[in-house]
């Protein structure tokens, strides 16, 4: 087996790309400032030629003037350079020691220009000087008295040749590559930083994920900044903290449930235990106590499963055309008799004169419709009352649940819809329910595209209100 190959992080990768970059950049400005550099180095040279040309060119013209052509220079090379050398390098002048005065030669010396100026005549036929100068060469007229008397010629400069302008050309070659060695090292710097800079939150987030995926909800990454980092973070945040209420709900889930399980099972427990030991002789009264727990027990696990379904959206639907009213005067006529068993008033008003027509499944509205009804009849004192309202408002239908004492304290309406939430004392679980009901009612509302909402009632206890869209053609 091969060694496993090493894995680039991605620190290191944007280290290098912001290296590269900046290398990249570096190299190619110091390419083109040393272009730069060497065209304007010869264009120097260039123009310093161009200036002496213009002062050699009266001492030509005072030389013609004094022989009247240009024969006097044909064959006389020495002459002809004593005469284009600048004033003031003659070999004989001398300083008060009386030694030969030593002075750096002009830069004109230095670029060769002797060696590439030429004297033409009249006809620029080559009088004296570099003979490649009468065909390739730059061409200054030469006038006495208005008339071109010749031409001074002159080849241009193309490229550094003399060992003082190498010497220069060399060390700004190396301060070249010293400048551009010294960018690439601040570049590594830079690129160092910010590479670190630029990970370290997601360094955080990458930490706080393992803590989250290990179980740890209580995982935060702190917010630093307001751009995409610090937009992520805040993600993470508000995905950590909804892990962490859904972990909570889920324990106290479990928690409800096995509450919930255990209390009819130890009963049924008890009482077979007291009838196994002759403790209680079997009678149909006795018979009748298994029977609710079971029936208790069998509610509570239909419910269950009920509620599973409707959070997970698998509950089945059949939708058609349903006038809610129909189902809900149905629903509250079978419940006519437990109702007057406890001398609970029930009212359904319908008001608006139109139906109120939706595209809902009947016996899910049903079943709706049963859990608000058991709600009021397991919560409202004896000799209290139900009001029911049914309006429609604009493309909705809304239902109003009124009923009478005992009320709900106003922190707590909105917990009623939670899954085994039950407010204390008179809405405890000596009534019998398990908190399941509004849990499984809201799930199809919203299942039905409506929702619902509890207040505090005018009659003293809580008015629940369902909301559901109506069928398109039942809107207008």
């Amino acid at each position: 087996m091969g060694k496993p190959r090493l894995k680039a992080g991605i620190t290191s990768k944007l280290f290098f790309a912001i290296l590269f970059t900046c290398a990249l950049v570096a190299l190619a400005m110091a390419g083109a400032m040393r272009y730069s550099f060497d065209q304007g180095f010869l264009g120097y040279l260039n123009e310093q030629e161009a200036q002496r040309i213009e002062a050699l060119r009266p001492s030509l013209v005072q030389a013609y003037q004094e022989h009247g052509n240009w024969d006097f220079l044909r064959d006389k090379p020495r002459l002809w350079f004593s005469l284009i050398r600048p004033p003031g390098m003659d070999a004989g002048k001398r300083e008060d020691a009386g030694r030969p005065a030593r002075r750096a030669p002009p830069e004109s010396d230095l670029t060769g220009l002797s060696l590439r100026i030429s004297l033409l005549d009249a006809d620029k036929a080559l009088v004296i000087g570099n003979p490649a100068a009468a065909t390739a060469a730059t061409l200054k007229p030469i006038e006495v008295e208005g008339r071109t008397v010749g031409w001074v010629a002159v080849l241009p400069f193309q490229q550094v040749s003399t060992s003082a302008e190498m010497r220069f050309q060399q060390q700004q070659t190396r301060a070249s590559w010293l400048i551009g060695a010294i960018a690439i090292l601040l570049a590594a710097i830079a690129a160092l930083l910010l590479a670190r800079m630029l990970l370290a939150p997601v360094k955080r987030i990458a930490a706080s994920t393992h803590q989250l995926a290990a179980g740890d909800y209580s995982a935060r990454v702190p917010v630093s900044s307001g751009d995409e980092l610090g937009q992520l973070a805040r993600d993470f945040n508000h995905l950590a903290l909804s892990l962490e209420k859904n972990e909570q709900l889920r324990r106290a889930f479990m928690a409800d449930v096995s509450h919930e399980l255990r209390t009819p099972l130890s009963v049924l427990k008890g009482e077979l235990e007291a009838i196994e030991d002759g403790i209680r002789p079997m009678s149909l009264a006795m018979v009748q106590s298994l029977q609710a727990e079971v029936a208790t027990l069998g509610k509570l696990v239909n419910d269950l499963y009920e509620l599973s379904l409707s959070d997970a959206g698998a509950l089945a639907y059949r939708k058609t055309l349903v006038d809610i009213e129909d189902v809900l005067r149905q629903t509250l006529e079978a419940f006519g008799p437990r109702f007057a068993q406890k001398a609970i008033t029930a009212r359904f008003d319908a008001t608006g004169g139109r139906k109120l027509v939706c595209h809902a499944d009947p016996d899910r509205l049903r079943q709706l419709f049963n859990n608000l009804l058991e709600n009021t009849l397991r919560y409202t004192d004896t000799g209290g009352q139900l009001v029911i309202v049914a309006t429609g408002e604009g493309g909705t239908a809304r239902l109003n649940f009124q009923d009478s004492a005992p009320g709900v304290p106003e922190d707590r309406l909105a917990r009623l819809f939670e899954r085994f939430y039950r407010v204390e004392g008179s809405r405890s679980r000596a009534t019998g329910g398990a908190g399941l009901g509004l849990a499984i009612s809201r799930n199809i509302a919203e299942a039905h595209q409506g929702c619902m909402a509890a207040q505090a009632s005018p009659l003293g206890g809580v008015r629940i209100t369902l909301t559901l869209p109506l069928a398109e053609g039942a809107a207008s």
